[in-house]
């Protein structure tokens, strides 16, 4: 234990042993929970992407292209930024 009482955190081999770990073990005797930051941000990082195939029509993916040639951006990041906002308009509207 250290001078707060708190015991220290120890050095996992793998994510399969710290999840076996902390599923064990109580939190509140490695975190001092007073000095917790509530939503914290993380401006490095990244969300995990996935890559994924999807079958368009040659007209549709020949639309997207024009469509991101005309706003300068890559066509797939495009189908990205449309995909993104139809799914939070659709979440927003299911609840």
């Amino acid at each position: 234990m250290n001078r707060k009482g708190l015991k220290a955190i120890p050095k996992f081999k793998d994510e399969d042993e710290e999840a076996e770990f902390w599923a064990t073990h109580d939190s509140t005797d490695y975190f001092d929970t007073k000095r917790t930051i509530v939503n914290p941000t993380f401006p490095s990082l990244k969300p995990s992407t996935r890559s994924i195939t999807m079958r368009v029509s040659e007209s549709m993916l020949y639309d997207l292209k024009m469509l991101a040639n005309r706003m300068d951006v890559p066509y797939q990041s495009l189908a990205k930024m449309l995909l993104d906002e139809k799914i939070r308009e659709e979440m927003k509207a299911s609840k």
